[in-house]
């Protein structure tokens, strides 16, 4: 349900509360750039009456075949989408080629193309926080589901085929950058943030520099404003009293499976092959040893 005002959340949000208001149990969010397989919903639906413990359960989503001889050769946009400790999100199974999957494998968190869930989760959870606009809107959703204590899962005869451009999310960079700070800020206990906060810092320096020589160094410094404004602290400081009444699970639960490398598959840089990774890797693998509330 598109917005004059571009908020892909808050679009969402009136799009389920009108349903919750004509008695749906059941709620499917979807990209608008997609192409549905005949038995896409029907496996979704049938995905959430056999595990009655998942909150939220995601279609296999595969690219979108340029070509007709692509529909025989299809490959996976994701599988399951991951989370990396310092709060980038990125897709598993990117451009590898289609494969079979069985059962209802357990996924980190669902990509916002194409998940279902229930009244009954969106009850426990709340709808979506409409401060992340777009961008780390499903990663807030399905970390705030996961520390509720529901699974995530792939319903991999659900399919989905996605018209996906990652140079259209780089453009986004502002709300890509803001929002995985703020996903820290809001769900991390303090002790978990402290132990990160030298990963974090310098995580900081590196962005800093990707922005100077993209040419956007001025997004980066309407991200540092947001933070300096009091009045979003008060709105976060409010939000982890929330969040912290909803949480049936600890970090150590949660969080420590996170990932250490940061894996945009379109990113084919040396530098964060060679030395990025490995150095942020090795100290969350030190580190997340460390968490244990």
């Amino acid at each position: 349900m598109p917005r004059k005002d571009g908020n892909y959340a808050a679009a969402n949000n009136e799009g389920i509360l009108r349903a919750l208001k004509d008695g749906c149990f059941y709620f499917v969010i979807a990209n608008m750039d997609t192409y549905f397989h005949t038995d896409w919903l029907g496996e979704l639906v049938g995905a959430m009456e056999n595990n009655k413990d998942a909150g939220m359960i995601q279609s296999k989503i595969l690219l979108y075949p340029r070509d007709k001889a692509g529909w025989d050769n299809s490959k996976i946009n994701t599988i399951g989408n991951i989370t990396h400790y310092l709060g980038f999100g990125f897709t598993d199974g990117y451009k590898s080629l289609d494969r079979k999957i069985n059962g209802f494998p357990e996924i980190n968190y669902a990509s916002g193309c194409s998940f279902i869930t229930s009244s009954e989760v969106l009850q426990k959870i709340g709808l979506y926080d409409e401060e992340y606009y777009m961008y780390h809107d499903d990663t807030e959703m399905g970390l705030r589901a996961k520390l509720a204590g529901y699974k995530i899962l792939l319903a991999p005869k659900s399919i989905v085929y996605h018209k996906y451009e990652f140079n259209r999310s780089v453009k986004m960079i502002h709300y890509m950058e803001r929002n995985r700070i703020l996903l820290i800020f809001h769900y991390y206990r303090w002790r978990t943030i402290f132990l990160i906060l030298p990963a974090l810092l310098a995580m900081e320096v590196l962005m800093a520099v990707y922005s100077v020589r993209e040419g956007m160094f001025k997004k980066k410094i309407a991200i540092y404003l947001y933070f300096l404004n009091p009045l979003n602290w008060v709105k976060i400081y409010f939000k982890r009293r929330r969040v912290g009444r909803l949480k049936l699970r600890t970090d150590k639960d949660v969080i420590t499976k996170f990932e250490g490398k940061i894996m945009f598959q379109e990113v084919d840089n040396p530098a964060l092959k060679y030395i990025v990774n490995p150095i942020f890797n090795f100290y969350w693998q030190v580190v997340k040893r460390l968490v244990i509330w």
